[in-house]
């Protein structure tokens, strides 16, 4: 029971947020899965895979939304987005394929600096 009011919490939470804030919010989870991976590394290795599924399938998802042509953003910024967007996925791709702890922090510094960016903090 309590399991269940907590989901229903956690849908009201994410139905009522600013969308930007929850954009931060997935971007600081995304980040803080992969850190998790750095920090343990030997013991940590297995999740890896996990962690950049979770990130990728988030940058396909804003890139996917910045880039309609419906959306409001000015022009440059949908090509920032996917500019973006494609080192993310091909620096994952490199990161699958060779795996190694020193190829993991740039991912994890873009998801923090974008989510600094939309809440306006430094």
């Amino acid at each position: 029971m309590q399991n269940s009011a907590a989901q229903a919490y956690a849908k009201t939470a994410q139905a009522t947020s600013n969308p930007r804030d929850l954009e931060a919010d997935l971007l600081i989870k995304a980040a803080a899965k992969l850190q998790r991976v750095c920090d343990d590394w030997p013991n940590k290795r297995p999740e890896l895979d996990e962690a950049l599924l979770f990130n990728r399938r988030l940058w396909t998802i804003f890139v996917t939304s910045a880039t309609r042509p419906e959306n409001p953003l000015p022009r440059t910024i949908k090509q920032n987005i996917a500019n973006l967007s494609v080192f993310i996925f091909n620096h994952t791709l490199d990161i699958q394929f060779k795996p190694e702890p020193d190829k993991v922090p740039p991912l994890i510094s873009i998801n923090r600096e974008i989510a600094a960016g939309l809440r306006g903090s430094p």
